[in-house]
């Protein structure tokens, strides 16, 4: 088993296929010791990038991942860090993409994590009560400062990603060159058919997350929500709504489904398949695992040695059962 590294969209950053998040995790179930295992059991098997947002934990995860990389002593030039933007506080000037929010939420990210810069930084969400110029251009200013070296978006549409891109050409700043879009077998159409043309139009790689759609595709919640999962969080409530919808009943028949597919593929586990099958999209530059002990995050990372079980056979089976469509975001 050996993690591969794919470049960032245009750029020339190379990502591990594989890389380590901090959501739910890191501050909720996750302490500094456990941090530290994971962190680096994960750069020990080659993983290179980890991702983090000023609302994780309500900064506790970047103050977490930044005591582990001050423990550890990596070389900075050895590995990537990102931080996103949106969501700092309560007060209208902690919220949002307003340029000061963007400065003020850049300068509390790299003191938390202790770094000098950011490799990646994301705007969390589209901000409609700012114009996509003062974003765009706020941006710029701290790559142009170094405080970031690439900038992207999380969760935004097509129309304002080719905003942004029209507006770093007009003015010479730079652009966007990541999304980072959910994806998995349960949501596959936002990636496959509404951000397909735009990333490839302008060269933009993805940081996709949460490749068991929060747990679902592992299995995990056949039987009802077991202790100590992210739905049974007093923070994460609106994943359990999920778990008891209509949505969520038809998961757990989908799933039911997805263990007879893979049933002759018995050395690996629903989860690998799952996580294996987003490595299938080239447009994917890294999947972000999530873990909150050292077994889940080698399961998941042993994910890579199932990319060549999945036959032209085995995805067609998948593709009926979780079918992409494209009327459904």
């Amino acid at each position: 088993m050996t993690i591969g590294y794919r470049q960032l969209g245009a750029s020339g950053l190379k990502l591990s296929q594989l890389s380590l998040g901090s959501w739910v995790t890191f501050g909720n179930q996750v302490d500094c010791d456990m941090a530290y295992d994971l962190m680096t059991y994960a750069y020990d098997q080659g993983i290179n990038f980890f991702d983090n947002a000023e609302v994780y934990a309500q900064g506790e995860s970047e103050r977490l991942m930044g005591a582990v990389l001050k423990k550890t002593g990596w070389g900075r030039d050895t590995f990537c860090v990102s931080s996103k933007v949106f969501w700092g506080g309560d007060k209208p000037t902690q919220r949002g993409l307003s340029r000061k929010h963007i400065h003020d939420a850049c300068h509390g990210a790299l003191n938390r994590l202790g770094v000098d810069y950011l490799d990646l930084y994301f705007c969390h969400r589209p901000d409609p009560d700012t114009p996509i110029r003062e974003t765009v251009m706020a941006m710029n200013d701290l790559i142009v400062q170094g405080k970031v070296l690439y900038w992207g978006t999380s969760e935004w549409r097509p129309n304002h990603l080719i905003e942004a891109h029209k507006l770093a050409q007009k003015y010479g700043w730079h652009a966007p060159i990541m999304e980072q879009p959910e994806y998995n077998l349960m949501n596959r159409s936002n990636m496959e058919v509404q951000l397909k043309p735009v990333l490839a139009t302008y060269g933009m790689g993805t940081t996709t997350w949460s490749p068991l759609c929060s747990g679902f595709l592992s299995g995990k919640y056949q039987h009802g929500i077991p202790k100590g999962a992210r739905f049974g969080l007093p923070d994460y409530t609106w994943l359990a709504d999920r778990y008891y919808s209509d949505q969520g009943r038809l998961r757990i028949q989908q799933v039911d489904q997805l263990k007879a597919i893979i049933e002759p593929l018995a050395e690996f586990t629903m989860a690998q398949i799952a996580i294996a099958w987003c490595l299938l999209n080239p447009q994917v530059s890294t999947v972000i695992l999530g873990a909150s002990n050292r077994a889940q995050l080698q399961e998941n990372v042993a994910s890579v040695g199932a990319i060549a079980a999945l036959t032209p056979d085995i995805q067609a089976a998948l593709n009926r059962v979780f079918p992409c469509n494209p009327h459904s975001c």
